[in-house]
């Protein structure tokens, strides 16, 4: 086993561990009216609950890996991590609002991210008894048990989260073979929606962030899915803008079947 490996392997079992103590705390503030802010101008929620799971991640991850770097929704940025080959992209809690309106699709997001992909990751879903991980070179696991995407059946419709008035825009055909689902507002819990099968794909709206991605991107990945970019490129982390422009996610046959419907 070579070390590289080895040194993912135990940053996994890290992020793990931090993870689950971070949705414990989460999960306690969990329908239980916690105080709430406002940010990015009035657009987005973030309540003590973030707050709490936030501060308990940082204490414990940067205290293990000190030589790591920090990327997080819910602190302040510090371009320093852009000199860090690693660093930690954390997502606290993925799905605020969700949370906030007592849904149980949330969970904590934890990845490493060493020279701009992701190479451990772990998504945290306290209220739902879920766990998904992956790390590089592994399989992907839900539960302990491992899951892939779904392998695109002919004749079988092609199941979707996305928004309603972009699927409208599809060709009329390809849209008699689409079924939408509900919307989840975790983006990272959606994504874990691909990689077990239940969905076929997603896309994803322009804006979205390295924290909201990098866990759920790799376990993807490991699913045997791919996230990527409208011309087919795969996602970089760590960039200097940690935002990205319209992105689509799924298995191969999802991912194929929905490009065409997204260029102009």
């Amino acid at each position: 086993m070579d070390t590289v490996s080895e040194q993912w392997r135990q940053d996994l079992d890290l992020i793990i561990d931090a993870a689950r103590e971070a949705g414990e705390i989460a999960h306690g503030f969990f329908g239980a009216s916690p105080e709430v802010w406002w940010k990015n101008e009035g657009k987005s929620p973030v309540s003590a609950a973030d707050f709490a799971a936030n501060d308990r991640l940082q204490s414990l991850l940067l205290k293990a890996r000190p030589n790591y770097g920090w990327l997080s929704e819910e602190t302040d940025d510090d371009t320093a991590r852009l000199t860090m080959d690693t660093l930690f992209v954390v997502d606290p809690i993925d799905g605020t609002r969700a949370f906030l309106n007592g849904e149980k699709t949330w969970c904590v997001s934890v990845a490493v991210v060493h020279r701009g992909s992701p190479v451990a990751g772990v998504l945290v879903a306290p209220a739902l008894k879920e766990e998904f991980s992956a790390v590089a070179g592994g399989p992907a696991f839900k539960n302990g048990a491992p899951v892939s995407v779904t392998s695109g059946r002919n004749g079988s419709e092609l199941v979707i989260a996305a928004d309603e008035a972009l699927v409208k825009r599809f060709d009329p055909t390809f849209r008699s073979d689409v079924r939408r689902v509900r919307h989840v507002p975790s983006l990272a819990y959606r994504l874990a929606m691909i990689a077990d099968g239940r969905i076929d794909g997603t896309v994803v709206k322009r804006d979205s962030h390295d924290w909201d991605l990098a866990a759920a991107d790799l376990i993807l990945d490991r699913a045997g899915g791919c996230l990527t970019d409208l011309a087919s490129n795969r996602l970089t982390y760590n960039r200097e803008s940690v935002s990205h422009e319209m992105l689509v996610a799924g298995a191969p046959h999802a991912v194929g079947s929905l490009l065409p419907q997204l260029h102009p």
